[in-house]
C-alpha cells in the first residue's frame, strides 16, 4: 500500500512584482504559482488549499479566532522511509496455565477421562 508523508504551509497574503504584471489577482496568482512550482521541484504534490480556525492570543487574558490560508501538499514515501517507521501492532499476552478442550457439538461426553476435564 502506497503511503504519503504531508506538508501544509501557509498561503501567501499578498502578490509578488514581476514583469507584465498589472493587476493585484494576476501578482497573488504568480506568487502562488512560484511557492507550488518550488515544492513541486522538491517533489510535493498539491492536494489542496483549506482555511482553517486558529485560537490565538489577544492582549494578556483575550483569545480571538483568526482564519489562515494554506495549502497542502504530499509526496510518495520511499521503501527505505517506509521501513525506518514500523508499524505498531496491539500484542495480547499469552494465557498461562492448561487451556480447557473445546468439544464440538453432537461429541460425546465420555466418562473418567482427561478429554472431558474443563
Amino acid at each position: 500500500m502506497q503511503t504519503f508523508e504531508y506538508k501544509v504551509v501557509p498561503a501567501p497574503n499578498r502578490g509578488e512584482k514581476a514583469p507584465g504584471l498589472k493587476t493585484p489577482g494576476d501578482r497573488f496568482a504568480h506568487a502562488l504559482a512560484q511557492l507550488m512550482n518550488d515544492l513541486a521541484r522538491d517533489g510535493w504534490e498539491y492536494v489542496r488549499a483549506d482555511t482553517l480556525p486558529s485560537e490565538e492570543r489577544a492582549g494578556i487574558t483575550r483569545r480571538t479566532t483568526v482564519y489562515h490560508s494554506v495549502l497542502v501538499f504530499r509526496r510518495p514515501r520511499g521503501e527505505k522511509q517506509a521501513e525506518e517507521a514500523p508499524r505498531r501492532l496491539l500484542a495480547v499476552d499469552a494465557p498461562t496455565g492448561r487451556a480447557p478442550r473445546l468439544r464440538h457439538e453432537g461429541e460425546a461426553r465420555v466418562p473418567g477421562s482427561d478429554a472431558n476435564r474443563d
